[in-house]
């Protein structure tokens, strides 16, 4: 160790006065260090292992803390630029939404920058259009935000226009868009967001804000030009359509292929834009986002025929259900296509199916006859659709459509299995049991149970099910 010191003290001297300079560059640069090591602290920054960090570059749902947020925002950052960049190229309008409200403090200017300084973020990055989005969160107000700006939407609109204006003055082209806590006619109507809620929007959100609006409900089955004609005066603009007719987040069993319907062409008058929600899993969007489009190009006085729309859009989607063995028929994805068509409805082959197959069972089996065979030809038909839908060679349309295919396909082998049983000679009046759908595995599940308690009318109510019989243990 004293020949080391003598060694450092050796060339010290050697360095003459140069060494002075080199050891004030060295003491100013460790100052700076631990200044920045201190904030850093302060701010909640720990020191990660290497071994751990470079997990987190593997494994992103690992990442926690402050550093694991950072490395987040660091590598969306190149996400989020590569897929401006891409709808720039594509002529698509890309619009970076921020949903505050969950934990917002409306009254608290570091809320506020934190805002600023993720759509500054945005802006760097090439964005242009922007929307927040107070949809689905507890209307009520703390009570520091309660006696600086009296109502929900007074506190909203206060956010809403001073990151507006803060935003146009970085980018003037930029737009915004607003999303209300009373977003359809029905939240309206029930005071959500507070008495007069939409029209405290109307009045002091900036005119040049559009406001997101999905109808007289959340999944509207119809927009009429009239509904959105009645609402205008209230928010004091046209609104542009948040249109949830695709949307299945909502339930995971199904999705909707069928076609932008229910919506006259003199709605666009009506609106400054169309927006849809589509089916969560890309592929499945096809035929919506094709009418959609459609729908838009037409001049208003053409006449909208939903139907046609939908079998010309099946016909361009029939390529992507290309597979390893023969082709599938077009008419064979018509009909599966019409047994997820829209939320209200059926497709009319699917409606169809399901009616002939009710008119089915409500007879007598012993006098079925030739029906029987002929509801099991068109049974056998979607059977065989659903089966080959494992031969598609795009996997992730595959992956898209499995679970809930084959759960089409399950109920269809069991009612094809009690129609050939009933249809056997004496049998008609005979119990049928199948060995592939027992109790607690087919239909299984505290979920399916607790759909039967209740049961939903026509009308919207809903009154005590009948309730299945207790699970037996063994």
């Amino acid at each position: 160790m004293v020949a080391l010191w003598e060694e450092a003290w050796a060339m010290w001297r050697a360095g003459g006065w140069g060494m002075i300079a080199l050891a004030a560059n060295c003491l100013l640069l460790f100052g700076m260090g631990s200044s920045i090591w201190l904030r850093l602290w302060g701010k909640g920054y720990r020191a990660v292992p290497e071994s751990e960090w470079r997990q987190w570059l593997a494994q992103p749902e690992q990442r926690r803390g402050v550093i694991g947020r950072l490395l987040n925002t660091l590598l969306e950052a190149r996400t989020l630029a590569d897929l401006i960049r891409a709808a720039d190229q594509r002529q698509i309008q890309f619009i970076y939404a921020l949903s505050p409200g969950l934990d917002i403090r409306y009254s608290d200017e570091t809320e506020r920058d934190l805002l600023r300084r993720r759509f500054d973020q945005l802006l760097a990055l090439g964005c242009r259009q922007f929307a927040l989005l107070f949809d689905d969160i507890p209307d009520a107000l703390n009570a520091a935000d309660r006696e600086r700006f009296g109502s929900f939407a007074a506190a909203q609109c206060h956010v809403a226009n001073a990151l507006f204006g803060w935003t146009r003055e970085r980018c003037p082209q930029a737009r915004f868009f607003f999303c209300p806590t009373a977003y359809c006619e029905r939240m309206a109507t029930a005071q959500l967001g507070g008495p007069h809620y939409l029209a405290t929007v109307g009045a002091q959100l900036a005119p040049e804000i559009d406001v997101f609006w999905t109808g007289p409900e959340i999944i509207s089955r119809e927009i009429s030009a009239a509904h959105v004609r009645t609402w205008q005066p209230v928010l004091r603009r046209k609104p542009v359509i948040w249109d949830n007719l695709h949307a299945n987040d909502y339930d995971g069993r199904r999705f909707f292929c069928g076609p932008y319907a229910g919506r006259p062409l003199e709605l666009r008058a009506e609106v400054t834009g169309l927006l849809a929600n589509p089916n969560t899993e890309f592929p499945l969007n096809f035929v919506p986002l094709r009418t959609l489009a459609a729908f838009t190009r037409l001049p208003l006085t053409a006449e909208w025929d939903p139907r046609r729309a939908y079998l010309s859009a099946m016909g361009e989607w029939l390529p992507h259900f290309a597979t390893l063995g023969p082709p599938l028929p077009l008419e064979d994805l018509i009909v599966f296509g019409d047994c997820y068509y829209l939320p209200h409805e059926e497709g009319p082959e699917a409606e169809a199916f399901y009616q002939s197959t009710r008119a089915l069972l409500a007879q007598d089996p012993a006098g079925w006859g030739e029906g029987a065979a002929a509801w099991r030809r068109q049974a056998a038909r979607l059977l065989r659709f659903c089966a080959r839908l494992t031969e598609l060679r795009r996997r992730p349309l595959f992956n898209a459509l499995f679970r809930r295919a084959w759960e089409l396909r399950e109920e269809l082998a069991l009612l094809d299995y009690y129609v050939e049983f009933k249809s056997r000679p004496g049998q008609a009046a005979a119990p049928c049991r199948s060995d592939f759908h027992q109790p607690g595995v087919f239909r299984g599940g505290l979920v399916a149970r607790l759909q039967q308690l209740l049961h939903l009318e026509p009308d919207g109510a809903w009154s005590p099910g009948l309730a299945a019989p207790p699970r037996e243990t063994p």
